[in-house]
């Protein structure tokens, strides 16, 4: 038998398109996660399992902040749709939720997997600490929740 011929894909190897934030400032991201819960049917004395109802996990997405274009000013841009510190203001879902692309490359850069997430929001932002210890660049952590992906190719 002759051996198949493969290429594994990369992590390096991505482009992650939020409107609002430019792709060049994503560091690392994960793909979509899901869980589906499981229905027990007892019967006399056994038990079968269905599956019940899917819930898809929170993404990790973590940018580099320059000074230009600021990371941070992008981020809370986006945020400020879903809540407004200054005068308390809530924002509708139509303004704050985002559609996401997750675009897996090959080592020519051709897109190989296509991740489309829909209705995502930032439901956690930390612009992490300061210090005058070494000489580590600064970066946003954000939990990004979602309603929906489709993996479709």
């Amino acid at each position: 038998m002759q051996p198949v011929k493969w290429q594994p894909k990369s992590k390096r190897q991505f482009l992650l398109a939020i409107e609002g934030i430019d792709a060049f400032l994503v560091k690392t991201a994960s793909r979509p996660t899901f869980t589906t819960e499981e229905v027990a049917i007892n019967w006399i004395n056994t038990t079968r399992y269905v599956a019940g109802k899917t819930t898809f996990g929170t993404m990790a997405v973590t940018l580099h902040d320059p000074i230009a274009p600021s990371g941070a000013q992008q981020v809370m841009e986006w945020i400020r749709l879903c809540y407004e510190s200054v005068s308390g203001r809530a924002g509708y879902a139509d303004f704050y939720k985002r559609d996401i692309q997750i675009k897996v490359l090959d080592p020519i850069g051709t897109v190989v997997e296509l991740w489309d997430v829909k209705g995502a929001w930032c439901t956690e932002a930390n612009f992490n600490d300061l210090t005058h210890e070494g000489s580590d660049l600064l970066e946003i952590s954000l939990t990004i929740r979602f309603d929906n992906a489709v993996l479709q190719f």
